[in-house]
């Protein structure tokens, strides 16, 4: 079979094997199709389906075909990214800045603190920490990947549970909103090369310059061109922020939020990003899971999963607790706030893949880190359908009785 044959192949297995599974096992309660596929990515993986079928797996996902793959996956995942960044509404934001800085605060450094420690506790141990990790990257680095919130998957759960538009949506949407930026700042900092400084900061200058540029050129364009403009400004911030050090992720999550959403409509906004989920982004999750491992024996890696996964969900929900604490929120807000806020999703697989390509963590400790963001969007909506239905029943018997 020619290479284009076996990577259509490759491309029948990424979408028939999910959707069947998530079809045929009624899964959409407990793990919607993304979290399937990102599953399944894990199963076609070496640490699986490269076990049980060592041959077979090397005919299918040979390296020609793995490149191939990763390249439409760089792709759909810049365009994830960037459309990551054109969602957040700073200006929401900083009109309820004290409630939305202290629980994003409270939220994000609670898990960061206790993934810190854990890592801290996985540094003792050979084989977690990345061959180019100095002890604080990879310190920081785990620990921001417990503390992050998955702001487009948030997006679709909160859909799912019809709170999307409602206050208590919109406001969960600004903790989120700010946590992403926190987490791309933080990843920029880890990203720092002292040896290629004057380059990244002639990155951020030439960005901070050509950001001026580029919104007073988008303001003047009709909507038609502002979609080829935006393309063509994040293939240039991905392509600079990777020339200098940083990752062409950085660069795609800059390019987006600099962007306004009014200058596109919503319903093209909606529709590019389930495109993206439904086209590019299920061969993203397949190239992930080719990328886990279980050198260390599966044991090691599950009883880091458990861990990380522990650190994220009990540093979210304590973070929430106190922040409902101080900003007086009615009861029941703060569990359920915190139980949407620990939803990883994406984000933080993105940001691991991150932190494999530099070494900065170890195959073994991405497969963990992967195993505790799924493991924590699966958790979301079986645990938050029930805690809403009792807070609206409570809130219509308050009602009622008022």
């Amino acid at each position: 079979m020619s290479t284009t044959e076996i990577f259509l192949l490759a491309m029948l297995i990424v979408f028939v094997v999910p959707y069947l599974v998530w079809r045929l096992g009624r899964t959409d309660y407990v793990a919607p199709l993304v979290i399937v596929q990102i599953l399944m990515g894990v199963v076609l993986g070496p640490g699986v389906l490269g076990a049980a079928f060592p041959d077979y797996h090397r005919f299918v996902f040979n390296p020609d075909v793995v490149k191939t793959l990763n390249g439409v996956a760089q792709w759909g995942v810049m365009l994830f990214v960037m459309l990551a960044g054109v969602e957040l509404d700073l200006k929401m934001v900083w009109t309820y800045r004290r409630e939305s800085a202290t629980t994003a605060g409270l939220s994000l450094g609670m898990p960061l603190l206790l993934g810190c420690a854990a890592a801290v506790l996985l540094m003792a141990y050979p084989g977690w920490m990345g061959a180019k990790a100095a002890p604080w990257q990879f310190t920081l680095g785990t620990g921001m990947a417990c503390a992050v919130t998955a702001l487009p998957v948030l997006v679709l759960l909160m859909e799912k549970l019809d709170i999307l538009r409602q206050p208590m949506g919109q406001r969960i949407l600004r903790y989120a909103s700010l946590d992403d930026v926190a987490i791309w700042g933080v990843l920029a900092i880890i990203m720092l090369d002292w040896e290629r400084m004057g380059r990244q900061l002639g990155f951020l200058a030439a960005f901070a310059l050509l950001t001026f540029a580029f919104r007073r050129l988008m303001a003047r364009l009709d909507t038609s061109d502002r979609w080829y403009v935006a393309i063509i400004w994040l293939i240039a911030c991905a392509f600079g922020a990777d020339w200098a050090g940083l990752h062409f992720m950085v660069g795609a999550f800059l390019a987006g939020v600099v962007m306004d959403a009014g200058w596109f409509r919503q319903q093209d906004l909606d529709a590019l990003f389930k495109n993206v989920l439904l086209v590019l982004m299920p061969v993203f999750f397949l190239s992930t899971g080719l990328r886990t491992k279980w050198d260390l024996g599966g044991y090691a890696v599950f009883f880091a999963g458990g861990l990380l996964l522990f650190a994220s969900v009990g540093g979210k929900l304590l973070g929430a607790h106190i922040a409902g604490r101080v900003l007086a929120w009615q009861p029941g807000e703060a569990s359920i706030i915190g139980w949407l806020l620990q939803s990883k999703g994406l984000i933080e697989i993105i940001f691991a893949n991150i932190l494999l390509d530099k070494q900065i963590i170890t195959s073994e400790t991405f497969t963990a880190l992967l195993l505790m963001a799924v493991g924590s969007t699966m958790l979301t909506v079986p645990v938050v359908h029930p805690k809403l239905n009792r807070a609206q029943h409570r809130g219509l018997i308050n009602q009622a009785s008022s």
